[in-house]
């Protein structure tokens, strides 16, 4: 609804510049009456008004320069704005920081009880899907049990399915459109689980997570005629295997506007963090030596072993020498080893990272200097091997700000961003990614078994639905609201500018 009439500002003088009033005066007096104009016009778009039927006593030159800032203070909320009304200049007070809109509302409430229903209605079989997963679990590029059962389950809802996508076997993807044109809402679902402790990381989580979006959004954008598309991307092998990267380079997300996911972690409840996480770089190395009997001749024999303990002995040093955020990790494999034999083989994997690309390549080329350098030492040779690379992921600004705003306003939930919201951990996932915090116990968080436990609790699965129902309505208003679009475009490429990337 327009507002009232007595909360229209009163333009007259000594408000108006025709007046004749010292300029300070007018600037100070003027600038509260323009906020509550602004906010006042922000609300009117929302309800679908044109501003002139709301201002009529107002020229229609006045409003378009206001109507512009109400854009241009919905994306610069850091440092002071300007307005520009006429010749003069009028200094507003800063925006908050964490939300940048001028209306208290929840987007469209009636769509967010829609995805609600939804997402209620079908919490049963996203918990069977969820369990059914997790009980049993699969490594990096082995999912098929996985695959077949939820391109099963999106094929039985309508969705349009492809099976073994873009020749990865246990990839899929699941797509539905509504209407003519729109734009299209990427969705991931992980499925893989980690060697020996199953589903550690809660992909069957995450799996849920992305059905559930999708479902939501499906019947949203048909209740509410939205014109729009669906894609659900099953993607495999987050654990090492770099899935979305590969299908990243065959195209797998070229057409999508954005692509949304939710990871659990631990942490206290009621929250969620929404950081950035660091990239990371995989390495291996093999090294060569040669056999020798280790009483009689050990001097025959060049001792592969060695090697590996000098290289973990002087990665040990480095990392006093590296900063707070930067990680190195490794361990060490043999084959066919015996104590009284000079071991001819030894395998390192180790795994570095840092906040940023850059700085993970740095420290990753310390890292080969030491397994170079113990090779050196023990005249054993040293293969080594690069995996795939993970880029540190740099949130999207303005879609945290709408899932912040969503999860505190309906939900209660804080969700905390910067460093206080980072994710330690690294991903091969490059856009929005959210993580939801389930309960666990002491010890208990990422990669332990009692993670794996608290996985499959059913405090963990709602407040997993809680978290897929925020993002359903994010991702709707991607669709829906074409001026969130452009903002949300605009932050991408703000930070394209600032990391200096430009292959996205």
């Amino acid at each position: 609804m327009p507002p009232k009439s007595c909360d229209i500002p009163d333009l007259r003088p000594p408000y108006d510049y025709g007046h004749k009033a010292p300029a300070r005066r007018r600037r100070r007096e003027m600038t509260p009456n323009l906020g509550l104009m602004i906010n006042n016009l922000h609300s009117a778009k929302m309800e679908n008004i044109l501003p002139d039927k709301m201002y009529p006593q107002l020229s229609k030159a006045f409003i378009s320069r206001v109507s512009y800032y109400t854009k241009y203070l919905a994306r610069n909320t850091y440092a002071q704005q300007h307005v520009h009304v006429g010749y003069k200049t009028i200094h507003d007070e800063p925006g908050p920081t964490q939300q940048t809109r001028m209306s208290n509302d929840i987007f469209r409430p009636e769509v967010l009880k829609t995805i609600e229903e939804e997402i209620d209605k079908y919490s049963k079989d996203l918990t069977d899907l969820s369990l059914k997963i997790h009980d049993h679990p699969e490594i990096k590029y082995e999912e098929r049990y996985a695959h077949d059962l939820l391109t099963a389950y999106m094929e039985s809802q309508g969705f349009e399915v492809t099976r073994h996508y873009l020749d990865l076997e246990t990839a899929w993807k699941a797509t539905f459109t509504h209407g003519n044109g729109g734009r299209v809402l990427g969705v991931n679902s992980e499925m893989d689980a980690l060697p020996g402790i199953g589903h550690a990381c809660g992909h069957n989580l995450i799996a849920t997570v992305g059905v559930g979006i999708s479902l939501a959004v499906r019947a949203a954008l048909i209740k509410h005629n939205v014109s729009g598309k669906i894609c659900l991307l099953g993607t495999p092998a987050e654990e090492g295997g770099g899935g979305k990267v590969i299908l990243i380079e065959r195209g797998g997300y070229k057409n999508m506007d954005v692509c949304l996911m939710a990871h659990p972690a631990a942490g206290n409840p009621r929250t969620a963090k929404l950081g950035s996480s660091q990239a990371s770089q995989e390495l291996s190395v093999e090294y060569q030596g040669h056999p020798a009997h280790a009483s009689a001749a050990p001097w025959e024999g060049q001792n592969a072993l060695d090697a590996a303990f000098i290289a973990y002995g002087s990665i040990s040093a480095l990392r006093q020498q590296v900063k707070p955020t930067h990680r190195i990790h490794g361990i060490v494999e043999g084959r066919d080893w015996a104590a009284n034999v000079i071991p001819d083989y030894a395998k390192m994997t180790w795994v570095t990272r840092a906040p940023t690309a850059k700085e993970t390549e740095a420290l990753t080329k310390r890292v080969v200097k030491c397994l170079e350098a113990a090779a050196l030492a023990t005249e054993t040779k040293a293969t080594i091997k690069h995996s795939i690379f993970y880029y540190n992921l740099t949130q999207n600004t303005v879609l945290v700000r709408e899932f912040t705003d969503v999860a505190a306003k309906r939900y209660g939930i804080d969700a905390s961003s910067g460093i206080e919201g980072a994710i330690g951990a690294s991903t091969d996932f490059l856009s929005p990614r959210y993580i939801l915090i389930i309960p666990t116990q002491p010890n208990g968080g990422n990669h332990t078994a009692r993670f794996t436990e608290s996985a499959r609790t059913k405090e963990a699965h709602d407040i997993t639905f809680t978290i897929t129902k925020i993002l359903a309505l994010v991702g709707f208003r991607v669709l829906d609201d074409e001026l969130f679009f452009k903002e949300v475009h605009a932050s991408f490429k703000q930070t394209m500018k600032i990391t200096g990337d430009t292959s996205l």
